[in-house]
């Protein structure tokens, strides 16, 4: 599953074949969280790589890979729903739950290796990896390829497969149906994740990722989701946007609503030509370069 999305790197990027993660599991309130690893004991900064919907620990493996070649040791969890991460009722999981396995993670990373940790968040994961820094306080920096507030409506109906379920999901979506499981590509824009269809296909087709089906009240608690700390009070951490410059399913436009009212340290850089999953060139070369001139940021 790894070289099946490594396969879209450009070829000067991809990684040496004998680096592999290593897989460890976690305990986390009844669930077994599976997580992946790059362990790099002398790395002077560690990453905590966060997915999205759709997403899990092989499919966002070509980033790990080259953070990893950057100097960073990284932590790729599968979160609940997704991946190879057990459950012991798919059907009662809550986007909450997401958040809290998050936040509890970096809690425990943070305690057993103080080296600095940086939140990488993709799609989705970029909100999630914001709202694990602000409720710990713990993060180094705080890197998103996109920042969406589900509570503003244009975000709503970019994000939904039709633009009218986003408008008006929140309250279709009734906690008497939560229970009920769908595919996820039913319900999210997935068309849109690539300019590249072999990369959309194999991400929306993936059984432990975009061919999951979640039960439609973590849908529905995602759409009426609040930051823990609204940005114009967020001052924990840098936050880096890494904005594919050519998504077509979360323009910069809908980020930068949020990323302009933050008020902590903050950068951009609009990946050229990068799609919501950004392989593309020149875009991977950016993000390469700015995970690298973060690194050596931070670790002086």
């Amino acid at each position: 599953m790894h070289s099946s999305y490594l396969a879209f790197l450009p070829t000067d990027l991809r990684p040496d074949p004998a680096l592999r993660p290593e897989r460890t599991w976690w305990n986390h309130r009844g669930h077994r969280v599976h997580i992946e690893r790059v362990v790099r004991p002398g790395a002077p900064v560690r990453m905590l790589l966060v997915h999205g919907a759709g997403g899990h620990a092989a499919a966002v493996w070509p980033f790990a890979a080259l953070a990893a070649g950057q100097g960073f040791e990284v932590v790729v969890p599968d979160l609940p729903g997704y991946g190879r991460t057990r459950v012991p009722a798919r059907r009662g999981i809550r986007y909450p739950d997401w958040v809290d396995c998050l936040t509890d993670l970096v809690r425990a990373e943070h305690a057993a290796d103080p080296r600095p940790l940086v939140l990488l968040g993709a799609s989705m994961g970029g909100m999630l990896a914001y709202e694990a820094a602000a409720r710990t306080g713990l993060a180094a920096a705080v890197v998103a390829t996109c920042l969406i507030d589900p509570r503003l409506p244009q975000v709503r109906s970019a994000i939904a497969r039709r633009p009218w379920l986003g408008r008006y999901g929140a309250r279709l979506l009734l906690p008497a149906v939560d229970n009920l499981r769908v595919p996820i590509r039913w319900m999210a824009n997935m068309p849109a994740m690539s300019g590249n269809s072999a990369l959309t296909r194999l991400v929306s087709t993936d059984p432990l990722g975009g061919g999951v089906r979640m039960p439609l009240g973590f849908l529905r608690t995602y759409l009426t989701s609040v930051p823990h700390v609204e940005p114009e009070n967020f001052t924990t951490c840098p936050v880096w946007l890494v904005h594919p410059g050519a998504d077509t399913w979360t323009p910069l436009s809908l980020s930068e609503q949020f990323f302009e009212r933050i008020t902590a340290p903050k950068k951009l850089t609009v990946l050229a030509g990068a799609g919501h999953y950004p392989v593309e060139t020149p875009g991977i070369h950016q993000l390469t370069r700015a995970l690298a001139e973060l690194r050596t940021e931070i670790a002086c």
